[in-house]
């Protein structure tokens, strides 16, 4: 059954010299023809040449003309049109473009004309979804598309085009047949044992699956875990008492106003956070509220979703004041990220003398300390030098473009949980008929990280991270 012909604007909003229409389905020849009438002088084709351009025309040509309407021949735009026959498209279906003058109101027109012509609105992410849906891309590589548009450095670039290219399906295709091999020779020998000639060796089949599968899969989870940064960025989050100045930080370094910044203590009482670049590394900077003791409830809540942010970061920025001793609830907030990786602050340094020299506990000092006035930006850069170095000292110096996103990890933790109780049950000579069944639940888990078998709901969450016309 074919799907229904779709189209969207595939070019960001705005003004600019060019924006395309992009039609997609067994009617977007046709419908592209009806609206489409080539200048006259143009030698390379006659009309009926796209009027019949379901059985001709020259594909992938680009055409010259105008869209017309044809209900009252009014002409909207002078176009270039191509006609792209299947299965060389991007979704595998008839695909025509529309190269017309990029402005709201003329596409808009143009894709309303579209739109009465037969087609009707894509969905975000839908022609991505029928080009895995028609076999031109696996699962993986959707979801690199994604990355590849969100991409902000250039390793995460590279990695997006990795997997582009196919090599995370590579690898997770080679494994599934080790698994497949595997499977096929023990059902052989539960249903037919008298006519399977050479049996598996099962101390063979536990090795195969240990270097061939659990090995790969073991350095896919931890390539996530020391990469994932690439595509995901590096999580930095401002920690420190009230009114010590984080919300004038976190506005510094990321060059714009984030966070309101009062002389009220507690101003801050939920997380913010925003995006930006340092040092060519992609960062989530998050500024939380003051830690302490209170009894106020909107207060107790940030201060949780701050301890729990400190959690998950890579790098904490502490901030003290500079014309405050130490506080016995700093110390707290020493304690609670020690564990943490993390950069002394000390703020306010306009608060104080020139010749000021923090006063830092014994205790303190193996930590990399900075002085600052947020307010009048002094130490930033010597800051954003620091936690540059800190932020590099956590990246490999080789990254593997090869790098799993979460929904990949969860998958290869579960493939690697089944595949390795089947190892374990060849050590052990655990029945066979039970093993198969830990088996199949492993290639399960292999084929929804490519996409041969995965739930309708995930694949909705998956394309809808995507743009209208993509």
């Amino acid at each position: 059954m074919s799907l229904p012909t779709i189209t969207a604007i595939a070019t960001p909003p705005g003004s600019g010299g060019i924006g395309i229409i992009k039609i997609s389905g067994p009617d977007a020849f046709s419908i592209g023809s009806s609206i489409f009438r080539p200048f006259k002088a143009h030698r390379h084709f006659s009309d009926n040449t796209i009027s019949n351009g379901s059985q001709g025309g020259k594909s992938h040509f680009l055409y010259y003309g105008h869209i017309v309407n044809p209900s009252n021949h009014t002409v909207l735009d002078e176009v270039l049109i191509t006609f792209m026959r299947t299965p060389h498209t991007y979704t595998r279906e008839d695909v025509v473009e529309i190269h017309a003058h990029s402005g709201p109101y003329i596409l808009r027109s143009l894709l309303e004309l579209v739109v009465q012509s037969g087609a009707r609105l894509a969905e975000p992410g839908e022609f991505t979804r029928r080009a895995f849906l028609n076999g031109r891309i696996d699962l993986t590589q959707a979801e690199a598309i994604v990355d590849l548009l969100n991409a902000e450095s250039s390793l995460s670039l590279d990695m997006a085009a990795s997997q582009i290219a196919g090599d995370l399906q590579i690898e997770v295709v080679r494994m599934r047949k080790v698994l497949l091999d595997i499977l096929a020779g023990m059902e052989a020998a539960i249903d037919f044992p008298d006519d399977v000639g050479t049996p598996l060796e099962q101390r063979d089949s536990h090795d195969l699956i240990q270097t061939d599968v659990l090995n790969p899969i073991k350095k896919m989870i931890e390539r996530y875990q020391a990469s994932s940064f690439l595509r995901d960025g590096l999580r930095i989050t401002i920690v420190g008492g009230p009114n010590v100045g984080k919300s004038s930080l976190m506005n510094v370094l990321a060059n714009r106003d984030c966070s309101i910044v009062t002389s009220v203590p507690g101003t801050t009482r939920d997380l913010i956070e925003t995006h930006l670049m340092l040092n060519n590394m992609h960062i989530l900077l998050s500024d939380t509220a003051g830690l302490h003791d209170t009894s106020d409830v909107v207060e107790k809540i940030g201060i949780e979703k701050a301890q729990a942010r400190i959690e998950a970061s890579d790098l904490v920025l502490f901030v003290i004041e500079a014309d405050v001793p130490i506080t016995e609830n700093e110390h707290h907030i020493f304690d609670i990220i020690g564990h943490k990786a993390f950069i002394l602050v000390v703020n306010k340094t306009d608060l104080v003398s020139s010749s000021f020299k923090p006063d830092i506990p014994a205790h303190w000092k193996t930590v990399p300390v900075v002085t600052t006035s947020a307010l009048y930006n002094r130490g930033i850069e010597q800051l954003i030098e620091i936690t540059g170095k800190s932020l590099m000292a956590r990246m490999p110096e080789t990254p593997d473009p090869i790098v799993p996103n979460l929904r990949h990890k969860l998958a290869f933790e579960s493939a690697y949980s089944s595949a390795q109780a089947v190892a374990t049950g060849f050590l052990n000579e655990i029945p066979w008929d039970l093993l198969v069944i830990d088996l199949k639940a492993s290639i399960a888990s292999l084929d929804e990280i490519i996409g041969e078998a995965v739930n309708p709901d995930v694949l909705d969450q998956i394309f809808s991270q995507f743009c209208i016309g993509k």
